[in-house]
């Protein structure tokens, strides 16, 4: 059974995304211990609210360089929502600068007749990279919970996983990069896909473990 670490920073309610894991097979520890998450065989990084809040709360449980060390490490990482905007460089949010992980920044949506801001709701993924692991066994253009005012904006193009259009906005919806993934929708209120988006993510980690050191 696989050890994920889900990093508690205050940042919002850590219990259905764990539920889900658990549910896929994974051990799930909550914990804002660097140690923790350095032992895990694989971290999530959730989170709902604003940018600045955010980044703070991490420095000040000095997890920057850990999430930065265990990203490089090559461990299987997945972000949540807020968790993959603080990916970034930085956002029009705060003035906070980000992880620094993905070359980038977090944007809020346009104004335009038509359209709610924050997107919240039920919105159709297009994917971007059809042939990721985290997508597996689902439809294709499944529908989604989002709720957020800012979207992330990659330098890098080939960063982008999915998008989703809101208004005549196309924005990116989720991003993947080698061991790392990050979503700007909630899978654990994403109904029957978001929890197969939960347990892709277990069984990419499961697939790791079985994978012979070199």
């Amino acid at each position: 059974m696989p050890i994920i670490a889900v990093i508690d920073y205050d940042m919002g309610n850590l219990h259905s995304a764990c539920k889900g894991l658990q549910e896929a097979g994974a051990q799930t520890v909550v914990s804002d211990r660097p140690e923790d998450l350095v032992s895990a065989d694989a971290v999530v990084l959730p989170g709902v609210g604003a940018f600045d809040p955010a980044m703070q709360h991490l420095r000040s449980r000095h997890l920057i360089p850990v999430i930065q060390d265990i990203l490089a490490s090559g461990k299987p990482f997945l972000g949540i929502c807020l968790g993959l905007q603080i990916l970034f460089e930085g956002s029009e949010e705060g003035t906070e600068a980000g992880l620094g992980i993905i070359p980038g920044t977090v944007k809020r949506f346009q104004s335009e007749p038509g359209i709610t801001i924050p997107h919240m709701g039920w919105n159709q993924l297009e994917y971007q990279q059809p042939d990721l692991p985290l997508w597996r066994h689902s439809p294709a253009q499944p529908w989604v919970y989002f709720v957020h005012s800012y979207y992330v904006d990659p330098v890098d193009p080939t960063v982008k996983a999915a998008t989703v259009t809101h208004g005549t906005q196309t924005i990116t919806a989720a991003i993947a990069r080698d061991n790392l993934m990050a979503v700007q929708f909630h899978p654990e209120k994403s109904s029957t896909f978001g929890l197969q988006i939960l347990a892709n993510f277990v069984e990419q980690v499961q697939a790791t473990l079985a994978t012979p050191v070199a």
